[in-house]
């Protein structure tokens, strides 16, 4: 009887290490697979914030080459810069490249164009121009532009010239140039887009019946509905005489019809482009009440 049970504890503890000896191998295999695991997860985990930093030095570049292609106004081969155009002899052939701000006029094949680029204005006058083309030219569009530097009564401009479309946009912010009103660098903004604030709507003259009057039809009140307005406006002490001009801006326009309501007294904001005629005489096409 003894070397039965002798014999089943022998059995039972055979049986019973077989077991531990199983579980103790599974257990470091399920070890293995999961450092391999881990090891793999930590490889992707590396190369994906080795692969951010990398994106993350390439994005500064990529800033600073758009910063650069809003700021730089590159001139094709044979092309003034303004500051060439600036100091060429008046009757000397120029040629530019330049975007057109705004249209004046189209006639029998000639246009008229208020046009500047990102360091100055050009005004162009009476440039050869087909219905068709002067149909294109939107505000922003690009013209490359051949002619002749001249000045008519201290306003420099383009004539006798041709253009052609390029491809490029560019449309001007309007600059503030009031506090320059009455000093000699004012000049240096000719035929840009500019503005004017918080100036004093000053008598333009008298009406048949000897009252004053904020605005005339033009300069010496000889025109009527639809002719230029000239209107005056003062700043610290002293007056300038502005100008809607009837072919950039008729008499549908809003501009035109918010001088014909101005006050004498009024205070007001303007927006225009810095014409000169014996001397700085803007041609305004906005007009808002001063903020």
């Amino acid at each position: 009887m003894k070397k039965l049970l002798t014999l089943l504890l022998t059995v039972t503890l055979v049986f019973s290490c077989i077991g531990c000896g199983s579980k103790e191998e599974d257990t470091s295999d399920a070890a293995n697979v999961e450092a391999e695991v881990q090891t793999e997860t930590g490889d992707d985990a590396q190369a994906e914030a080795e692969s951010e930093e990398a994106d993350a030095a390439q994005e500064p570049e990529a800033a600073d080459e758009t910063q650069s292609e809003d700021t730089t106004d590159v001139k094709s081969e044979g092309v003034m810069t303004y500051d060439e155009y600036v100091a060429a002899d008046l009757e000397s052939e120029v040629v530019v490249e330049t975007y057109v701000q705004a249209k004046q006029s189209w006639w029998e094949d000639k246009a008229t164009l208020y046009t500047q680029d990102k360091d100055g204005a050009y005004f162009v006058y009476n440039v050869a121009c087909s219905e068709e083309d002067y149909a294109k030219l939107t505000p922003g569009t690009k013209i490359k532009v051949t002619g002749y530097k001249s000045e008519w009564s201290g306003e420099v401009e383009i004539i006798d010239g041709t253009f052609e479309i390029e491809e490029g946009n560019y449309v001007a912010a309007a600059e503030d140039v009031t506090a320059l009103l009455g000093a000699d660098e004012l000049i240096d903004y000719q035929n840009r887009f500019v503005c004017f604030k918080g100036m004093t709507v000053e008598a333009a003259g008298q009406d048949e019946s000897g009252n004053d009057v904020a605005f005339l039809y033009n300069w010496d009140g000889s025109g009527q509905d639809g002719d230029d307005l000239y209107f005056n406006v003062s700043l610290d002490g002293a007056t300038y005489t502005f100008t809607v001009e009837s072919y950039l801006c008729d008499n549908t326009t809003d501009v035109y019809n918010a001088v014909k309501a101005l006050n004498i007294g009024d205070t007001i904001d303007m927006e225009g482009f810095l014409y000169w005629y014996e001397g700085v005489n803007p041609h305004i096409t906005a007009v808002t009440p001063a903020n």
